[in-house]
């Protein structure tokens, strides 16, 4: 199964994520933690983040993703996600997908910025940022939704999670 999370940057994903994926490997289930910052690296940050290089990016995850479950492992993947057709992609090629869509405020994700991001963007810095100059379109078929307000404890939204995709776990 492949649990794809979406948001943007700071609005929790990989925290979640991380939390998730030890959730499920505590149930003896197999798991990977897929991040799509990390896959940059894994790849040796070859791609910009022009949006023909983060559309790149993004076949390189659903890819992989798609290969992991193939072998019968779950997936868990923090990803920006901003095109929707990445997403079709995933629910028509992947045997198991689950959609989460992590909400948070603009305004507190900027506020929080916990890499910098946002504030650089809007000194001018930094361009082809999601949120500032870059829309983030919300996803229209998420399978949940989550709000994040920065006031609960993470592991109160993996579990969330966990609850609605246990059953479906390889």
């Amino acid at each position: 199964m492949v649990v794809w999370i979406i948001g943007l940057s700071g609005a929790g994903k990989s925290t979640v994520s991380s939390d998730l994926r030890k959730k499920i490997v505590k149930l003896g289930k197999s798991c990977v933690l897929i991040d799509g910052d990390l896959i940059r690296e894994v790849y040796g940050n070859d791609l910009t983040h022009s949006m023909s290089d983060r559309r790149k990016n993004a076949d390189r995850v659903g890819r992989l993703c798609q290969f992991l479950e193939s072998q019968d492992v779950n997936v868990v993947c923090a990803i920006l996600s901003i095109f929707p057709e990445s997403q079709e992609w995933n629910r028509n090629n992947l045997r198991s997908y689950y959609e989460v869509f992590i909400d948070a405020d603009i305004t507190e994700v900027k506020k929080r910025d916990t890499k910098g991001l946002y504030a650089r963007a809007e000194r001018g810095e930094l361009k082809e940022v999601v949120g500032v100059d870059i829309p983030f379109p919300r996803p229209k078929a998420a399978d949940m939704v989550l709000r994040n307000d920065f006031t609960d404890p993470i592991g109160n939204l993996s579990e969330a999670i966990l609850t609605k995709i246990r059953d479906r776990l390889i």
